[in-house]
């Protein structure tokens, strides 16, 4: 790559400011502009600078790194690429991880490193810089003042900290095309032999996937498995019915019934009262 990357290092601990900018020197497309040692100084310098990447440092005094990022928008600042820098172990860091464009643990691992600096190299060179802003908007949204700072207290704590994101969307591919239907707008679904019919709002889709697949898939507060061989949406369930025979019904908004079965009632039971 011809091109070089510039980057700005943000740590408010000198030896590990020190020893990523060491590390760096061996990549010869990152042309490292300097270091910053505060969150403050960060905010200050990188609109004069203009980093394409920032190495950023989630805990830190005054700001961390995400207001530091909250604060560049506040500012209508460009926000460069970011890749974090923390102490927290894999498992916790997983909860940011779907937002930025990598993340490296300190103690910094220097194939950790490359990896890192290969996803940057590549998302110059496929100019992705806009989805990365994307996802970094939505991590500013979900972590920024007191509720940021509660989670990085509960990480460094041992506390754990809610790593699992369910899709908005389902992607359902049929021969050469792929319908994007809205998670919330899913009813319920059922299997249909190998296939599975998804029952949304506007319209029945066919994919083929597995229960257990789709079930992963679903976020458990909103979707249950009314036996094996259904799973529904308990927002579209208007009344669950008790039949003479002992079966238990579920009828939804739009009058479809669903049976339930032994295994699944007291789950679907507790679902609804919730």
């Amino acid at each position: 790559m011809t091109t070089k990357i510039t980057a700005l290092i943000v740590d408010d601990e000198p030896l590990a400011r020190k020893g990523l900018s060491i590390r760096l020197q061996e990549f010869e497309h990152i042309e490292l502009l300097g270091e910053c040692q505060n969150g403050l100084e960060a905010v200050t310098l990188i609109p004069q600078l203009r980093p394409d990447l920032v190495f950023l440092d989630i805990q830190m005094p005054g700001l961390n790194g995400f207001q530091v990022i909250n604060k560049l928008k506040e500012l209508q600042q460009p926000v460069p690429l970011v890749v974090f820098v923390t102490a927290y172990d894999t498992y916790a860091i997983k909860a940011f991880d779907i937002h930025a464009l990598d993340y490296v643990l300190k103690p910094i691992d220097e194939k950790r490193l490359a990896t890192a600096i290969e996803k940057v190299t590549e998302v110059f060179k496929l100019n992705r810089q806009g989805d990365h802003k994307y996802k970094l908007a939505k991590l500013v949204a979900e972590f920024t003042g007191d509720d940021c700072e509660d989670i990085l207290k509960r990480l460094a704590s041992g506390e754990p900290i809610e790593t699992q994101r369910y899709p908005n969307i389902l992607a359902i591919k049929d021969g050469s095309e792929v319908t994007r239907v809205a998670v919330d707008e899913i009813q319920w679904i059922d299997a249909a032999g190998d296939y599975m019919c998804v029952h949304a709002s506007d319209a029945t889709h066919i994919m083929r996937r597995t229960m257990k697949e789709l079930e992963e898939d679903l976020d458990p507060r909103k979707f249950v498995r009314a036996h094996r061989s259904a799973i529904v949406n308990i927002q579209f369930v208007n009344k669950m019915v008790s039949h003479i025979s002992g079966e238990y019904h579920l009828v939804l908004t739009n009058g479809s019934e669903l049976k339930v079965s032994r295994s699944h009632r007291d789950k679907v039971k507790e679902m609804i009262r919730i």
